[in-house]
């Protein structure tokens, strides 16, 4: 694999305690910017990333952005203060981009990217292959279930917050509310949907509900706030629907209380109310759980909130073939 790496310093951050938080302004000094190589079209594909300083093997975090920023995004610090911390590698790859363009949002690109920056921090430290996670938030997390369900033996465990998984109910949700969001998956995929077979196809292959059955060997953990969808911009049917796909049958969520759940954005008497959970802040804490096989999903009290240490922490515990650990 041919890498070119160009290395600069950033700014200096007094890393906190809890990295939950996203007020961080500035990323640690220890990370590094890299340009790689892209083996899928040859383009220069940035990141940044962490290599600690250890003679042993140590997990690896591939952190993604959010649907409209790029590999620079403030809102990323928490995975890379995280991941200093614990001594952990850390990469943040740029993967082509904000979510506007035909080589972004879930495409063939996006997965060979996302390989190749493995391989790049392979190549520059020592990487426990068993202890390779994912994670992102929202377009991140759409990006992260595409991901996994097209090369599930790479990771020891996933972590999806308030994920888009179908990009035609969200062209479609984005239009009805007028945001900019459809602008941009007509960008990506050519066209809006039901224009010709090819956009067809496109929303079809890079929507995750239809593939994600493939990875369901793997741990996977997907979490939403209630709220989103009324006062964010992706509606919890996106995660219920996305644990669906890896559920066993009799674990299936109704489509009814999907819709129920949705719209009215409260946990019916007839569902049972989520235990607390000591990784959740405690005004964001679980109202609705369910575990089936290797996915778990979670409507927490919020709205379109990534939760960067309730994730993480939940990642630590993964170990690849071991079968997702949920307690």
């Amino acid at each position: 694999m041919r890498i070119q790496i160009l290395i600069s310093s950033l700014l200096v951050s007094a890393f906190a305690s809890n990295v939950q938080a996203q007020d961080h302004k500035q990323w640690p000094e220890l990370v590094k910017e890299a340009s790689i190589i892209s083996t899928a079209d040859s383009s220069l594909q940035s990141a940044l990333y962490f290599i600690p300083e250890t003679d042993t093997s140590t997990p690896l975090l591939v952190a993604l952005h959010t649907w409209s920023s790029d590999f620079k995004q403030s809102m990323s610090i928490p995975y890379a203060t995280w991941s200093v911390q614990k001594q952990w590698a850390f990469i943040h790859p740029d993967y082509h981009g904000p979510n506007s363009n035909p080589k972004s949002a879930g495409s063939d690109y996006v997965v060979q990217d996302i390989l190749d920056a493995i391989q790049f921090m392979k190549e520059s430290g020592k990487i426990d292959i068993n202890r390779i996670y994912l994670m992102g938030g929202s377009g991140g997390g759409y990006n992260a279930l595409q991901i996994v369900s097209r090369i599930p033996d790479v990771w020891a465990g996933v972590s999806a917050m308030v994920p888009i998984t179908d990009l035609e109910a969200w062209y479609l949700e984005n239009t009805e509310a007028d945001r900019a969001y459809a602008d941009d998956i007509v960008l990506a995929t050519g066209g809006k949907p039901g224009q010709s077979y090819f956009t067809n196809r496109q929303y079809y292959l890079r929507s995750p509900v239809h593939h994600l059955h493939q990875a369901d060997v793997v741990p996977i953990d997907i979490a939403a706030g209630i709220r989103d969808g009324h006062t964010g911009s992706v509606p919890v049917s996106h995660s219920l629907k996305g644990f669906n796909a890896l559920a066993n049958s009799s674990d299936q969520i109704p489509d009814s209380v999907i819709s129920y759940l949705t719209i009215k954005a409260e946990i019916p008497t007839y569902l049972s109310q989520a235990n607390p959970d000591s990784t959740y802040p405690s005004d964001q804490q679980p109202l609705f759980r369910k575990v089936s096989n290797n996915v778990r999903i979670t409507l927490f009290d919020g709205s379109h909130d990534v939760l960067f240490e309730t994730g993480l922490k939940w990642l630590e515990k993964q170990r690849k073939g071991q079968g997702a650990v949920f307690e």
